[in-house]
């Protein structure tokens, strides 16, 4: 027992044996490319700026942190890296040959991507020193970064945070420079020998003769970059959360223990980012779920949400919300079956794709899968019948239930899990109506997301490197989705290359919540491929055989991941058209409970969440533990609401509107949802 407790040391003594033979390889291979570098005749050359201005330089000598430092040394300090003819690249790698230059600060995207990934070389270092163990991938991701590392029995734990960081801020005060140096896969392998895991790497992703390595300190590792110039850029770090992983994702492979991280040019920032979090953790939607009783989830079926009875109210009032347009916009609902025989999705190409995803079963010697997605049995629907080009557009809805077998690692309250639903539709088109039905696309998009406050990015992801098809049917596609986005938002929107769906080009919608943070949920897809894995047809006006194309979209997505963002968004504080609790009635005392539950009963038959408190608290307890409940309404009633059939109305903010008849109160509430407002005190007042 005395053992378990006792403290780690912050470095191991003796260092692993590993750094110093790594070390000597690095030096030894860094001098010769040194003498090389030193006999490369430099070239005058000319660097070009974004605004147009020429900086003359010259090859192998003159770096980007040059160019900068010769404009404002203030500037070239202030950058995180290059862009070198669009090409990021490290401060002081030599110019060579004539180039566009960038430069990129912290709050520019790619250059906070560097700025993490140099973040995470420096958390690797620090894991080097504290624990051994041979380190695999260090990513930025999109809120810091990570390191895995392979531990053997050990594990990591919160109890050695303090120890980590204490080694990055002495990391960061060293300024140890980052330095670059291009290997051959032999040496590579020598010199990683000791780590099975870079070893992998180096034989079975580089493809290339040579790649790269960076050093900062001790720490040398297999990276392409490019990085900070020095460790002393980051001058705020912290260690966030540890757990554990697998291997490249695969659940038989080795378990790795990974580390996360934030990181940021000055302490100011850090602790604004720190105070957001507390702010975040508030709003967590698994803390407000269980708070206030709307779903849990349960070991003995991870990943799949129990809605409770408030929390399926919010639930089926987002679909009806759906479903309602979709009877206002020409969509038809289908319903769908859960489970195909596996030769469904070997056509559709899901299969060779998204096996691994598929919970599938045998039945009778034939292999079975639940559905991931539902395109694939509305081709059935659409092949099922010899189709007019006077039913096109054909759009079929569909709110099936899908399950998708993600990895227990990566679930995730409702953002990541195993059982959901979306609100999914597949449009059947003309080329010719592609734009058009594009364009009513983006309208539903923006009238939803309008109703819920939500502001929103647009990103193209274009053809991925595993992808189906003729690449010349994938420029057609990504041209129509250029076309659409450029008429519906000019050119506020971002390509995102290679991340498109196996099967065609894609529209990812980034929303932004009441904390400024990014999520995914809409995406409007167009597909080429299944229309001829399936053979669809539509008979053309002059008789002739043609393909439709395929519109997959969803504007909720899955409508589990959009309720965990709006619980957080709205920070469990319902708008009234969502609210699982819009009214609650209190008494001023006994005698009034029969008035108090007619008018509760009253609000129920017009469709409202609605309940009588006539427990035996006293009227202000019953009103605080409402407002703590977010009832959007609480009405007290007493001797003059009785006689006059009113209710006094207060919110859970404690603003009292007064007293109303229970009819003009009801009529209110019925406005406040049609209107869908999120402002409900406005609206509700307004005469």
């Amino acid at each position: 027992m005395a053992e378990a407790n006792v403290k780690a040391p912050l470095e191991m003594d003796p260092p692993p044996a590993y750094l110093a033979e790594r070390i000597a390889l690095f030096d030894r291979l860094k001098a010769k490319k040194d003498e090389e570098l030193a006999s490369k005749v430099s070239q005058p050359v000319s660097i070009t700026l974004p605004d147009g201005k020429s900086v003359p330089a010259e090859t192998w000598k003159t770096t980007p942190y040059d160019v900068a430092a010769g404009i404002s040394k203030g500037l070239a300090d202030n950058c995180v890296i290059a862009k070198v003819n669009g090409e990021l690249w490290d401060l002081d790698r030599p110019f060579e040959g004539d180039a566009s230059l960038e430069l990129l600060k912290f709050e520019d995207k790619e250059g906070q991507q560097v700025f993490w990934h140099s973040s995470a070389h420096m958390l690797g270092e620090a894991m080097e020193r504290h624990y051994g163990g041979c380190l695999c991938y260090g990513p930025p991701i999109k809120d810091g970064f990570f390191y895995d590392m392979h531990m053997g029995d050990r594990t990591v734990s919160g109890s050695d945070f303090g120890n980590l960081d204490t080694l990055v801020k002495k990391i960061s005060k060293e300024k140890q420079p980052f330095v670059r140096l291009e290997m051959t896969k032999e040496d590579l392998l020598e010199m990683f020998k000791y780590n099975e895991f870079k070893c992998r790497i180096i034989r079975e992703r580089v493809t290339t003769p040579t790649t790269t390595v960076y050093r900062c300190g001790p720490l040398i590792d297999l990276c392409r970059g490019p990085h900070v110039r020095h460790t002393g850029k980051v001058k705020a770090v912290a260690v966030t959360k540890n757990s554990a992983s697998f291997w490249e994702g695969k659940s038989d492979a080795e378990t790795l223990q990974r580390v996360y991280g934030i990181s940021f040019p000055d302490t100011k920032q850090l602790k604004e980012w720190k105070h957001f979090q507390e702010e975040a953790a508030k709003r967590d939607h698994r803390k407000i779920g269980r708070e206030q009783e709307l779903y849990f989830f349960h070991e003995l079926s991870p990943g799949s949400c129990f809605f409770l009875p408030k929390g399926a109210h919010i639930y089926n009032t987002l679909v009806d919300f759906i479903r309602a347009e979709y009877r206002r916009r020409g969509f038809q609902e289908v319903i769908s079956p859960n489970i195909y025989n596996s030769k469904l999705f070997e056509k559709s190409g899901h299969w060779d794709h998204y096996a691994k995803n598929i919970f599938s079963f045998e039945v009778e010697k034939e292999t079975y899968g639940l559905k991931p997605m539902n395109c694939p049995g509305h081709c059935l629907m659409f092949a099922l019948q010899s189709r007019s080009f006077r039913e096109l557009p054909l759009r079929f809805a569909d709110f099936g239930v899908l399950h998708r077998n993600e990895l227990s690692g990566a679930l995730s309250g409702l953002t990541r899990v195993r059982r959901f639903q979306q609100d999914d539709a597949h449009i059947f088109c003309t080329m010719d109506q592609i734009e058009s039905e594009m364009k009513s696309c983006f309208d539903f998009l923006q009238h939803v997301y309008g109703v819920f406050g939500f502001t929103f990015d647009l990103f193209l992801s274009t053809r991925p490197e595993k992808s189906l098809g003729d690449p010349k049917v994938w420029d057609t596609a990504e041209a129509q989705l250029k076309k659409s986005l450029t008429a519906f938002a000019g050119d506020r929107w971002t390509i995102n290359p290679g991340d498109g769906a196996f099967y065609g080009p894609k529209i990812d919608i980034i929303v932004k919540d009441a904390l400024r943070r990014e999520h995914q949920c809409a995406t409007i897809q167009l597909d080429f491929q299944l229309p001829e894995r399936f053979n669809l047809t539509y008979q053309a006006s002059g008789n002739d055989e043609l393909r439709p194309v395929i519109i997959h979209r969803a504007i909720l997505g899955s409508v589990e991941r959009m309720m965990a963002i709006l619980t957080e968004n709205f920070g469990g504080k319902w708008p009234f058209w969502l609210s699982p609790r819009q009214v609650t009635v209190v008494p001023v005392s006994v005698p009034f409970n029969e008035y108090a539950q007619k008018v509760a009963d009253r609000c129920k038959e017009e469709g409202l969440c609605a309940e009588a408190d006539i427990d035996d608290d006293t009227m202000n307890k019953k009103v605080r533990i409402a407002q703590l409940a977010q009832y959007n309404f609480i009405l007290v009633v007493g001797q003059k609401e009785l006689d006059g059939n009113t209710v006094n109305v207060r919110t859970r903010d404690n603003k009292v509107h007064g007293e109303f008849t229970l009819d003009d109160f009801l009529t209110r509430c019925q406005r406040l949802c049609f209107t869908k407002s999120n402002d409900s005190d406005a609206v509700f007042a307004k005469e």
